[in-house]
């Protein structure tokens, strides 16, 4: 599932990890079950993590198409539905701006498949299901980004494996967390670019 917004040239892109890398997930109260520890299902808790704002926008004046990638196996589980997912993903959006207020994400794919869903069809393996490169393959098909020259920013091992996965050379595949925060990783990117 993806939401985009058009523009028509060739670029390079950050792939953009949403849970634990631009927003807090794991440190917020669960939500009531089916969901687990980390799913974000209510939009109203949405909070942008330190330096992620700033980041983003350096990173889109810099050139860069910014492109949200994100597990969102609590569809699969039960715990939310792709409108559920996509009100966060608006929430998200709505907070990552310019300082004229124009939204800085050009795209948002979200996977809502997990092998061990309850919710029919959606109950299985995926190829857009990080640790596998689907997502980014096909936003970079759709929006006519450049993978060689682009990045990813991730908070976990599965995202990195994404990235390397869809063609991201391995120095350009970061991860944030014990230590590196989203500011520090953005600074990575600009320094390279």
């Amino acid at each position: 599932m993806h939401s985009q917004q058009a523009r028509t040239a060739s670029r390079a892109a950050v792939f953009l990890d949403r849970d634990d890398t631009l927003i807090e997930c794991n440190g917020l109260p669960p939500a009531p079950p089916p969901a687990q520890p980390g799913d974000l299902v209510d939009p109203s808790l949405v909070r942008l993590l330190p330096g992620v704002l700033d980041g983003c926008r350096s990173l889109s004046g810099a050139g860069f198409d910014l492109v949200v990638v994100s597990n969102q196996g609590c569809i699969a589980r039960g715990a939310a539905t792709c409108e559920t997912v996509e009100a966060v993903n608006e929430r998200v959006r709505a907070l990552l701006v310019d300082e004229f207020g124009r939204g800085l994400i050009r795209a948002v794919y979200f996977c809502p498949f997990h092998p061990r869903g309850r919710a029919g069809w959606l109950a299985q393996e995926h190829d857009w299901r990080k640790p596998s490169g689907g997502m980014l393959c096909a936003a970079a098909h759709e929006l006519g980004v450049v993978l060689t020259r682009s990045w990813l920013i991730g908070d976990a091992a599965r995202d990195i494996e994404a990235g390397i996965s869809a063609g991201l050379r391995p120095e350009r595949c970061l991860r944030v967390g014990g230590g590196v925060d989203f500011a520090a990783a953005a600074a990575r990117v600009l320094a390279q670019a």
